[in-house]
Order: structure tokens, then C-alpha cells, then sequence
């Protein structure tokens, strides 16, 4: 999957509402069937959904395009599936995920929707809402070579919170844990990390804040509510200038000292030696596809 830094929103039943989403510079949308849509409007909002996703691929290609459907036990599911599912697509997020076996069930459901619609190479998104996910986040993470995201869960007022029981602080302390072990099982696996949303629509302070301390844990981008919080998620999980200059001096400097027989030495008052190097190496690998999505 590709390393999105912001993964923002859209209710699947305002159509008009998803250009204002891609124009707001988010690197993904996730048009949503579940919670945002009242249960009158599900299944009409099925076809809006699918007509959406043909009109912002055909003027934009690099978006990711992904559809929140409801969850397997509503029995709805595959009927979202099946009109959802169309060229441009990038994939499903898909909630209410428990356990490995739940993963199987959608990958049986979309290598059907897959092969009549003519689709391919669809992945997840999982968000962790229950206790139940949580504690099997490692083999949810491992199931499938679809599963291409989870989110370490930080909501105050979401499914987890309620879940958990915790009380929401915005330094996140209550929920460190949690988001720390989705954090593992997502290094573990391979898959792009993401952390929860900002709540507080107004309070652009607190959601900087807040992102930044999910970036230093490890996280690598974010879920968003609101068009207006896409710009400074972006900022924060984007590389900046003087970092990429840091990494770049440092495998330069490396390589030059391993060409010459040297394993370890002195950089920018640094000790340094092949393992500064390795992560330098990884983190550039990183910056340049956050920069090549960026500059779509």
C-alpha cells in the first residue's frame, strides 16, 4: 500500500462532497456506507458511491479511492460489494474486523466481486474497534496479502472507546497501549500504520499535536474528519527539508568511509555506523514515496 499520510472521510451519500475531499489535497478517501449513511439511505447511497469513484478516477489517477462498507454481520456487505466494486476502485475499508477468519470472508467475497466486475489488486484498510480486535491485531495484520493498513485506535467518542472504557486525554496516554501493539503487528506484517483521528473539528493546535506525538510513536499517517484538518496532517507526516538533508548526508558519509574500510564514524557530531546507515537508507526509501504521492 501506499504510504498515505492523510486518509480522510466522505459520507457515501453526498456525492458533491468528494471533489471538496480530493481538492483538499488528501492523499486518500474513503467514501463511506456505515455510519455516516442513515439506514434509508444505504442502499441507494451503493450506486453514488460506485458513480463517485468512476468520476474522480477518470480526472484523477493517483488518489487512493477506498469504500468503508458495513460491517459482515449487518448482512449488508455484499451487496455493498457488488455495486461498489468497479474500475478505480483501490480498495475496502473494512470494519468491524475481529479475527483472521473475518479477513477470509471478505477475501472471499471480493475475489467473487473482483473477477465479475473486472477489478484487481484490491486491498484493506482495518480499523481496530473492539477488545476482540486489539488482542488478535497481530494475526488480523498476517491473515492476507490484502490487508495493507491498520489503525491504531485513538477516537474519543468511536466503537473502542466505548469498547475499552477508556477517558480521552489528547496526549493519549489511555490509549498508548493499544495503538503500541497495532503499531508491532503492522511492522511485523509489513503494512502501512496508521493512527487514529482528531476529533476537536476547530482546535488545529491540538491536531497537530496530536499527530506529531503518533509520528514519533511510529505511525506513519492518519485518519481525518474534516477537509480542513488534510493540510496540516499532510505537513506532519511529510518529510521536510532539512530531515531529508540529515539522511542523505548520512549515507553519503557512510558509504564513503565503507569504501574505505571503515565501519563506523563521526557524523554531524554523530556516532554512526552501519545500522544509522540501514535506517537512513529505509527512511529516504520512505520520504521519496511520500514526495512522489505528494506531487501528484
Amino acid at each position: 500500500m501506499r504510504a498515505y499520510r492523510s486518509v480522510l472521510f466522505v459520507p457515501g451519500h453526498r456525492p458533491a462532497w468528494v471533489e471538496k475531499a480530493v481538492n483538499a489535497g488528501a492523499d486518500c478517501v474513503v467514501l463511506d456506507l456505515e455510519d455516516s449513511v442513515p439506514t434509508a439511505e444505504k442502499a441507494p447511497a451503493r450506486a453514488l458511491v460506485a458513480e463517485s469513484i468512476r468520476r474522480v478516477r477518470a480526472a484523477n489517477a493517483e488518489v487512493g479511492l477506498f469504500v468503508r462498507v458495513n460491517p459482515l454481520a449487518t448482512r449488508l456487505t455484499g451487496g455493498d460489494l457488488e455495486e461498489v466494486v468497479v474500475p478505480g476502485l483501490t480498495g475496502i475499508f473494512a470494519p468491524k474486523i475481529e479475527r483472521a477468519t473475518d479477513v477470509l470472508q471478505y477475501d472471499a467475497l471480493l475475489d467473487h466481486f473482483e473477477e465479475r466486475n473486472g477489478v484487481s489488486g484490491l486491498e484493506y484498510i482495518v480499523p481496530v474497534e473492539t477488545v476482540q480486535a486489539i488482542q488478535n491485531c497481530r494475526e488480523v495484520a498476517l491473515s492476507s496479502p490484502r490487508v495493507g493498513a491498520m489503525i491504531g485506535p485513538s477516537a474519543e467518542h468511536a466503537d473502542i472507546a466505548r469498547a475499552v472504557g477508556y477517558e480521552w486525554t489528547p496526549e493519549g496516554q489511555e490509549t498508548l497501549y493499544l495503538r503500541s501493539r497495532v503499531l508491532l503487528a503492522c511492522r511485523e506484517a509489513g503494512i502501512h500504520a496508521l493512527t487514529g483521528l482528531w476529533e476537536d473539528l476547530e482546535n488545529l493546535d491540538g491536531l497537530r499535536e496530536f499527530a506529531l506525538r503518533g509520528r514519533q510513536l511510529g505511525f506513519r499517517g492518519m485518519i481525518a474528519i474534516h477537509p480542513k484538518h488534510v493540510a496540516t496532517v499532510n505537513a506532519v507526516f511529510s518529510p521536510s527539508v532539512e530531515d531529508i538533508a540529515f539522511y542523505e548526508g548520512m549515507v553519503k558519509a557512510y558509504e564513503a568511509a565503507a569504501a574505505d574500510g571503515t565501519g563506523a564514524l563521526r557524523y554531524r557530531g554523530l556516532h554512526i555506523d552501519k545500522a544509522h546507515y540501514d535506517k537512513a537508507v529505509e527512511w529516504l526509501d520512505r520520504a521519496a514515496q511520500i514526495t512522489t504521492g505528494a506531487n501528484r
